[in-house]
């Protein structure tokens, strides 16, 4: 039986292999590929839309447990299609 964990977009419960994992580092918000970088870590269907839900109720400070404002930069640019395993892309 595969681990299920809860988005913090949608609050929709998936696998674990259908979600990504993002960490913060220095007030930067990360995707964890692998899902073993240390500390706290938030879930994320890869799509635009819980991305949107997630920045709208401040998901990520509140499930990572940070108080600074956070950089969504990269994460948006890897949905928006701009990282690499978006879509199919290799």
């Amino acid at each position: 039986m595969e681990p299920v964990r809860t988005c913090v977009g949608c609050r929709v419960r998936a696998s674990r292999s259908a979600l990504l994992r993002v960490v913060s580092h220095d007030g930067v918000l990360i995707i964890d590929e692998r899902a073993v970088m240390t500390g706290r870590g938030a879930w994320l269907h890869p799509t635009q839309e819980c991305m949107a839900a997630a920045l709208r109720r401040r998901a990520f400070a509140r499930a990572l447990r940070v108080s600074e404002p956070l950089d969504t930069q990269t994460i948006e640019k890897r949905l928006n299609g701009y990282g690499n395993k978006v879509n199919g892309s290799k």
